[in-house]
């Protein structure tokens, strides 16, 4: 009687014209990442967030999302390259990114406000020009990195985004080799999302009982795929530092 490995070598010869490979599965492919000048987040995912693929940076307020993902599209600028930031809840501030190395002149910013609804904008109307302003950044292309900043959505709002919206994204962001991160309170992109970071806030460092000089950060992996097979087990979780803004001009 033949051995299953022989078996399957038959099998295999008589439909490699029709299925080449039948019953081996394919070679998994190490995707491409982007550093994200975090050492601490880089050596958690194993070199950075995915190219070509979304991924979500995910926690409460102040819990260090919004500081992770302006060093990543500082790294990214940093090589002259262009991103883009769709900033839901018109909470972007310029001026603090430019000061973490953000080179404004590479960024996007599309504010997703209507003058007319300056103090009372709907959650529903600032969300879904968001996501329309995002379909049209990833089928236009050109862009290394694009951030759709879902951090001010309440997420009872956010979970309403239909899944066919974020594959549709998902293919986009492959077909440009952009990377897509999404900012929110929760994940929102379910099975769309190759990459899951949750941040928590750790540990504030205060100098002379009065002196904020930044805050340390809890970082935990909650998903990721596509994940190097070195032999050597990763945490699953880290801590990173933030300085101030008036410490990293002064360390400069």
């Amino acid at each position: 009687m033949p051995s299953a490995a022989a078996l399957r070598i038959e099998i295999e010869r008589t439909l490699e014209h029709r299925f080449p490979a039948a019953l081996t599965p394919a070679p998994r492919i190490a995707r491409e990442v982007a550093p994200t000048g975090v050492a601490a987040v880089d050596a958690l995912l194993e070199g950075g967030l995915p190219v070509g693929a979304i991924s979500e940076v995910i926690g409460p307020q102040s819990s260090g999302r919004t500081s992770l993902t302006v060093a990543f599209v500082a790294k990214r600028t940093e090589g002259s390259q262009v991103c883009a930031w769709v900033d839901a809840g018109d909470a972007f501030d310029p001026e603090s990114a430019a000061a973490c190395g953000v080179s404004l002149k590479q960024l996007l910013w599309v504010r997703c406000r209507r003058e007319r609804e300056a103090t009372k904008a709907k959650p529903w109307t600032r969300l879904d020009q968001a996501l329309r302003a995002t379909d049209l950044l990833l089928q236009a292309g050109g862009f290394a990195a694009i951030v759709l900043d879902l951090g001010d959505m309440e997420a009872e709002h956010a979970m309403r985004i239909p899944l066919a919206t974020w594959f549709r994204f998902r293919q986009a962001a492959d077909r440009t080799r952009c990377s897509l991160v999404v900012l929110g309170k929760t994940a929102y992109a379910q099975s769309g999302a190759e990459a899951v970071l949750e941040s928590m806030p750790f540990q504030p460092e205060i100098v002379g009982g009065t002196v904020w000089r930044g805050c340390a950060f809890w970082v935990g992996r909650k998903r990721q795929r596509f994940m190097q097979f070195s032999g050597v087990r990763k945490p699953p979780a880290s801590t990173w530092r933030a300085d101030a803004a008036w410490e990293t001009g002064r360390s400069a």
